[in-house]
């Protein structure tokens, strides 16, 4: 028999809210740092030294935002109080993209799963062997190199036989395949579409894990990068479930 209560210690759910717990701790200690050194300064000190306890208090907090984000706390022109919202809003930003992280690799793992005769493993097996292919305008062979379009036709094509639209645009609105707009149902093999305002102007392949294998642009590689969060998070429009 199973035990379906996501709070057992050693099952995912318990995991991640033990994270979650240790995170918002830290929040909280660090937005606790401005109120105890003014704290310590009117009860503590002498009244003519209140600037040396409060820069005390300031490098102490300073050495734990250098500890959980350096990025920030080696910053001196932000202001403590500044420095520790900004880290607030990271450590949010974070427990987003852990969440969604989370969510995708169940739902590949479970299309994976279901994959009884291979053709997500053929077509997963297929675009990882052209990693390293050079980017080429207009390309659609590992020989020549490829473009998005071009390396996502080739793979489709050569490992199950399905020829899909040439250029992005087209793959994003074809009628007949499933159409995906939230990130978190996406599953492996899936073609996920990218641009702005709505428009596509790119496309790659969902491996898993929150990752897409694609041909970015001249004088880059055939290669993995995320779209939980960063460039490619930021344009991720859409995406379509191919009927294999």
């Amino acid at each position: 028999m199973t035990n379906d209560n996501p709070s057992l210690p050693g099952q995912p759910g318990h995991r991640i809210a033990l994270f979650r717990r240790l995170l918002c701790a830290a929040v909280l200690a660090i937005a606790a740092v401005p109120a105890f050194a003014q704290n310590t300064t009117e009860t503590d000190a002498p009244a003519a030294k209140p600037d040396a306890q409060r820069s005390k208090a300031d490098a102490a907090a300073t050495a734990t935002l250098a500890a959980l984000l350096p990025h920030l706390a080696g910053n001196d022109t932000i202001p403590l109080m500044d420095r520790s919202a900004m880290f607030a809003g990271d450590l949010g930003r974070l427990l987003s993209a852990y969440d969604a992280s989370k969510s995708v690799a169940n739902a590949t793992d479970a299309a994976l799963a279901n994959d009884s005769d291979g053709k997500v493993q053929s077509i997963l097996r297929r675009a990882m062997a052209m990693l390293g292919t050079p980017y080429r305008w207009g390309g659609t062979s590992p020989d020549a190199g490829f473009d998005c379009s071009g390396l996502v036709g080739y793979v489709f094509r050569t490992a199950l036989g399905i020829e899909l639209p040439r250029v992005s645009r087209e793959m994003a609105s074809q009628t007949g395949n499933e159409l995906i707009k939230d990130r978190s149902a996406l599953v492996a093999g899936d073609l996920v579409f990218f641009g702005r305002k709505g428009r596509v102007d790119h496309v790659g392949i969902y491996v898993g894990d929150g990752r897409f294998l694609h041909a970015p642009s001249t004088g880059k590689d055939v290669r993995t990068d995320t779209l939980l969060s960063g460039y490619w998070g930021d344009k991720f429009v859409q995406a379509r479930r191919v009927d294999l």
